[in-house]
């Protein structure tokens, strides 16, 4: 400020010299406010004047790491990012209504768990991951059959960003399913409850879909795909007019029903609250309606086949080497692979993201490019999430 004043002795007019003085008040101003916008934006609240005066100085050296600092877990600050931010982010994945007032649940733990500890984010429908509460909480067990244990780590306001709060665990130590028959999310009690519950299972499909791809069957529809896998459930003259099976119903079950075959040997017991698992046996459901066209495919195990590798949803991006190529496999660990290392499943991600920190669709150019160069350095940088919050709250830190 001692130099603008000097500098204003010999300013041509004292109109200028505001200026100057009111330029050098707004640089002062801006880091400090981009530092405050960072911090609200990951968590929801206000950082305290200390705190702020921190990320400030943090901000003007490298405002990358100063965002990765307002998440780091071992930081009693990152708390509502974990424990609000990203439970209402995952939560409508959770759920056929898509509500974020769902409670708490072993989908959105595990989700959480996942992106504090940084685990690679295209894993999230495949490995054999669960997170529950520490054992020193005092909460109920973790039960395949019933949520109050993530109930009650939710009404005690844990917070999920500790790792002492928030362990990571197998789904197959816990659950009984065989390790071979994990798939992330997929497999989670919640995503059971909500998506393999009675119907055909292709519920499943169709919300992960949603969630992890951002396309619901509407934006996936190809008519060019053979039907030869489409089940006996599905009539190929709806209400005796065959022209709506081929212009319609094929373009989504072509597609569909080929690959929800990976979920044939899952049920959920509404009884026991739980997840079912029978290998080698298909369950039942896939034979519901039987007669509407007896012709149709019998689902005889649960190998499935992506033919939207061909055709107009080649663009999804799939991939052509390592994790996820194959393009066909059995269950629905390698299904989830397939689906979560498309290009379709990082840049929905990344856009959620940008979503949820910048508080606007990406839909300028210069937003655009952005969110291009981030789905880039997603998958360049192990498919960490966080890192994805980071670099939106870097970019979105100005007005």
């Amino acid at each position: 400020m001692g130099t603008n004043m000097k500098l204003c002795s010999i300013a041509l007019s004292t109109a200028l010299c505001a200026l100057m003085v009111l330029a050098s008040g707004n640089a002062e101003a801006g880091t400090r406010e981009q530092a405050k916008r960072m911090y609200e934006r990951l968590t929801g609240t206000a950082p305290t004047p200390a705190l702020l005066g921190d990320l400030e100085v943090r901000v003007q050296s490298d405002p990358l790491a100063a965002a990765l600092y307002i998440m780091d877990p071992e930081q009693a600050h990152s708390r509502d990012f974990y424990t609000v931010t990203l439970k209402n982010l995952v939560t409508p994945w959770t759920n056929r209504d898509q509500t974020v007032f769902a409670t708490l649940n072993d989908y959105t733990a595990t989700v959480i768990g996942m992106v504090r500890d940084d685990e690679p984010f295209n894993t999230v429908l495949s490995a054999d991951i669960l997170y529950t509460g520490g054992s020193g909480l005092g909460l109920p067990a973790y039960s395949p059959a019933g949520n109050d244990h993530y109930e009650q780590l939710e009404a005690r306001g844990i917070n999920l960003g500790d790792a002492s709060n928030l362990v990571r665990t197998t789904q197959s130590a816990v659950t009984g399913l065989p390790t071979e028959a994990t798939a992330g999310v997929i497999t989670t009690r919640a995503a059971a409850e909500a998506f393999f519950i009675a119907g055909t299972n292709r519920a499943m499909f169709r919300f992960t879909l949603m969630n992890h791809m951002c396309r619901d069957l509407e934006q996936v529809m190809d008519t060019s795909r053979p039907p030869d896998r489409i089940r006996q459930d599905v009539s190929r003259s709806p209400g005796g007019d065959a022209r709506i099976f081929l212009n319609n119903c094929i373009g989504c079950h072509s597609g569909m029903d080929p690959m929800t075959q990976a979920f044939s040997y899952y049920d959920y017991d509404e009884t026991a609250g739980r997840i079912i698992y029978t290998p080698g046996q298909v369950r039942p459901k896939y034979f519901n309606n039987e007669t509407t066209f007896p012709f149709g495919y019998v689902t005889p195990d649960d190998s499935w086949e992506n033919r939207w590798r061909s055709g107009q949803n080649s663009l999804l991006g799939w991939a052509q080497s390592g994790a996820g190529s194959a393009g066909s496999g059995t269950g629905a660990k390698s299904l989830g692979q397939e689906l979560a290392n498309s290009d379709a499943f990082a840049r929905c991600h990344v856009e959620k993201v940008f979503r949820n920190v910048c508080f606007r669709v990406p839909v300028d150019g210069t937003d655009r490019a952005r969110v291009d160069s981030m789905v880039a350095a997603f998958k360049a940088n192990g498919y960490s999430l966080r890192r994805v919050f980071a670099e939106a709250a870097v970019y979105c830190r100005g007005p």
